[in-house]
């Protein structure tokens, strides 16, 4: 299946390509409105951001693979990213990350029956400080105990 940017973002990667002095620059923010176009970063994405970047495509496998922001299969409407890395561990994350999959019947990387939720769990999320967190989407919720992330989690429907 053949991926091709729509004209509004096609018109959003000509402003983010100026404020980047080549093109491959600019591959992150490119990958990211891909994204919020398809849903995940699929290898027909990939292809495509290759192809106006101008880069190979294994640059953007590069980085679409290192980074854990990018999808690299469909996730839920709503992607729970719960961090279970040094801060977040001693302070609760896998209590967090456990009560989530239990609740939804959810692996690591999987997404419920019904498309709503997708579980992810990762390594840091920059909130070290204020452990543990998850990130539903883009947005991030810290210091949190299971039923707060739990509760945060229904208020979403």
């Amino acid at each position: 299946m053949e991926f091709v940017f729509s004209e509004e973002n096609l018109r959003k990667i000509e402003n983010i390509l100026k404020k980047y002095p080549v093109k491959k620059a600019a591959v992150m923010p490119v990958l990211y409105v891909a994204q919020e176009q398809n849903g995940w970063i699929s290898t027909e994405v990939m292809r495509e951001v290759a192809r106006i970047l101008e880069i190979p495509e294994e640059d953007v496998l590069g980085v679409a693979t290192f980074y854990t922001m990018y999808h690299k299969k469909p996730a839920g409407k709503y992607h729970l990213q719960v961090c279970t890395n040094v801060s977040c561990m001693l302070r609760g994350g896998y209590a967090v990350y456990d009560a989530v999959k239990n609740k939804y019947g959810l692996k690591n990387g999987s997404v419920t029956d019904d498309g709503k939720y997708s579980l992810e769990e990762v390594e840091c999320m920059g909130s070290c400080g204020t452990a543990p967190m998850i990130a539903i989407n883009e947005d991030y919720f810290e210091n949190l105990t299971p039923e707060q992330a739990l509760a945060i989690i229904e208020s979403m429907k």
